[in-house]
């Protein structure tokens, strides 16, 4: 799969796979798969919701699943609003999600608390066109159509470039579509841009004859979160566990950085995507990502993006994001707005 020119049905699957590892739609886009088996010792289990790539595979590259004192039994979701769904239910305690499916999952009165927090580089979040695109610069989308799955991340960083260029989404065309759907019409000349997030920009970029318009620095937060349902939150054992399983991901991810070929070739394996592709994204993104307290900068970080999609009416209205937070794990975290680590010049 180093082949640089592929045809959109052979980019589809690692596509598919890694539906929405950063964003998610403003609804289920399908359910938990078959989990991956249990982790772990002990009475104590611990459900976590995961994408393809995600926390499992991030926490076993680092060796972080090897002296579990108890289980952790994984259930595999497409996208972060159906995972978030599943929170809701009862029927996961945590899992990782994005900056923007949490804002939808609230403003449906979901039972869910964010956390913790990471934050990363927004180089990945990136409005795309094709190389021989006659655009370069974001003024120029007005009147143009745009693919973007909506409220992603993506969504979100779309509606802020274009208001940082003086365009609102009225002077566009939105089409509104997942990540594997998008990349077709991308390819096919059907949308004259895409808003999208790493992996998928690092493999446009690659294999799509695709180029950054934009990107999401200075105009996203670059926030993720890990998500949990209160009744976990309010059981003692599973508040401990849950604790040290966020001390888990954070030292999993300061491993990523300092040995991004290593966890680019694991996460290329779990997840089909080409070698080079990882990597790039890991350089790019991924591996940038450094663990932040859910502080009252987070939130109101976040208060912008509810804020914003209740103002076109994307949610039903506006609400206090902070009642949906849970700082008791912050402790000696830096604050949210510490910068990313970074691979050098040109990632």
């Amino acid at each position: 799969m180093r082949a640089r020119h592929l045809t959109p049905a052979v980019l589809l699957l690692p596509f598919a796979l890694l539906l929405a590892a950063c964003g998610g739609s403003s609804r289920a886009e399908g359910g938990a798969g078959a989990g991956s088996g249990t982790d772990g010792k002990g009475s104590l289990t611990l459900n976590v919701g995961d994408q393809k790539g995600g926390s499992e595979a991030l926490l076993r590259a680092a060796g972080e699943l090897d002296d579990l004192p108890y289980k952790i039994k994984w259930s595999t979701f497409t996208s972060g609003p159906p995972l978030l769904e599943a929170i809701n239910a009862g029927a996961v305690d945590v899992g990782a999600v994005g900056n923007t499916p949490p804002v939808f999952a609230a403003a449906a009165q979901s039972k869910i608390k964010v956390i913790a927090g990471s934050h990363s580089r927004s180089d990945g979040e990136t409005i795309l066109v094709k190389k021989d695109s006659p655009l370069k610069r974001p003024a120029q989308l007005k009147g143009k159509s745009i693919a973007v799955a909506q409220g992603s991340s993506a969504h979100y960083q779309l509606i802020a470039s274009l208001k940082k260029a003086g365009l609102t989404p009225k002077d566009v065309t939105l089409n509104y579509l997942q990540p594997a759907d998008a990349l077709a019409a991308f390819t096919r000349g059907k949308v004259a841009a895409w808003a999208v997030w790493d992996p998928y920009t690092s493999q446009a970029l690659d294999q799509a004859d695709a180029r950054v318009l934009t990107t999401g620095q200075g105009v996203v937060n670059g926030l993720s979160f890990q998500v949990a349902a209160p009744a976990a939150l309010d059981d003692k054992k599973k508040s401990a566990a849950l604790k040290d399983y966020t001390d888990r991901l954070r030292r999993a991810q300061d491993w990523v950085f300092k040995h991004p070929d290593a966890w680019a070739e694991a996460w290329a394996k779990e997840t089909g995507l080409p070698d080079k592709v990882a990597l790039d994204a890991v350089k790019r993104t991924r591996g940038t990502a450094v663990a932040v307290a859910v502080d009252k900068a987070a939130v109101a970080s976040e208060q912008r993006i509810v804020d914003t999609f209740a103002a076109l009416k994307l949610i039903p209205r506006s609400y206090d994001f902070g009642k949906f937070v849970d700082p008791r794990f912050n402790g000696d975290l830096p604050p949210s707005g510490t910068a990313p680590r970074t691979y050098g010049k040109g990632h």
